[in-house]
């Protein structure tokens, strides 16, 4: 299974080590799934992890940066006609669309389904089920 992590999964998990988006990671860490990424994500990734008000040292977010780095498979996105109400979530749709992976989002409606060009969008919890009920 291929998958596109939003930022915001990323963090969530990070912050709250028991909570679904936590299980994401675990699941990606097992092996349940590849996860994709081109260099606007992992640039985004980066300078979230780095915000003052997530309290993470600088060496956390290098950490869990350079882990992210060695199992992400990298993708050359396409530009897509979709828009998208913040266009800074244009790359995660693109390498979504690109890889033919999945999208996880804590912002679904940032995806909104006339934009999706085909790409299926899922909360954290949609896609643990989802995974939960795959064979």
């Amino acid at each position: 299974m291929k998958v596109v992590l939003d930022t915001n999964v990323i963090v969530s998990a990070v912050l709250t080590a028991h909570g679904v988006c936590a299980q994401i990671l675990d699941m990606l860490t097992d092996g349940v799934f590849g996860i994709y990424v081109d260099d606007r994500i992992l640039a985004e990734y980066d300078s979230v992890l780095l915000r003052p008000q997530l309290h993470l040292t600088p060496d956390d977010a290098a950490e869990v940066m350079e882990w992210i780095r060695s199992v992400a498979e990298p993708v050359a996105a396409l530009p897509l006609p979709a828009e998208l109400p913040d266009p800074g979530d244009m790359p995660f749709l693109e390498v979504a669309a690109s890889a033919s992976a999945i999208l996880v989002t804590g912002n679904t409606r940032h995806f909104p389904k006339r934009s999706r060009v085909g790409v299926t969008v899922l909360s954290p919890r949609e896609f643990i089920d989802l995974v939960r009920l795959s064979p």
